[in-house]
């Protein structure tokens, strides 16, 4: 089991939870990007550098990841690719996509795309909060707890 982390835009907190995470736990951690990340040195976190370009880093993850995995991201694209394939996804506040809820996810995102494309203005998310970092972590510990039992 690996965690894979989407880390283009990963927010520092969640990055701070999966490192601390990695390390309790030994699971090993995965951050992709197209920049040189700095992050502590730990025997279980690795960095992978991609090559500049739009989903670069999210084509590493979804050929790279395998089920049993768990994967960070808020791109619902490519979590509408790792769900099928059995991988767990959760995005930066917390929520865990699933089979049930991928395709709705995926069409309201496609939607609020099309909207931006014609000119609507649709602000953007909300500014990641303590409570995003809490429901986040609450997330990450059930889903690493029930993956790792199905482990043994």
């Amino acid at each position: 089991m690996k965690i894979w982390v989407d880390a283009d835009a990963c927010p520092g907190p969640v990055r701070d939870i999966l490192l601390r995470a990695s390390q309790r736990l030994r699971v090993p951690t995965v951050f992709v990007a197209n920049k040189r990340l700095t992050l502590s040195r730990s025997e279980f976190v690795s960095t992978v550098q991609v090559g500049a370009g739009l989903d670069v880093a999210d084509s590493h993850i979804a050929a790279s990841a395998q089920a049993g995995d768990l994967a960070v991201t808020q791109d619902i694209p490519l979590a509408a690719l790792l769900v099928p394939k059995g991988v767990v996804v959760l995005d930066p506040r917390g929520e865990l996509f699933s089979e049930e809820n991928i395709a709705e996810r995926l069409s309201v995102r496609n939607f609020m795309q099309e909207l931006r494309d014609s000119g609507v203005m649709t602000g953007g998310p909300s500014g990641f909060s303590a409570q995003d970092r809490q429901q986040f972590a609450a997330t990450l510990d059930r889903e690493l707890t029930r993956l790792l039992k199905a482990r043994t």
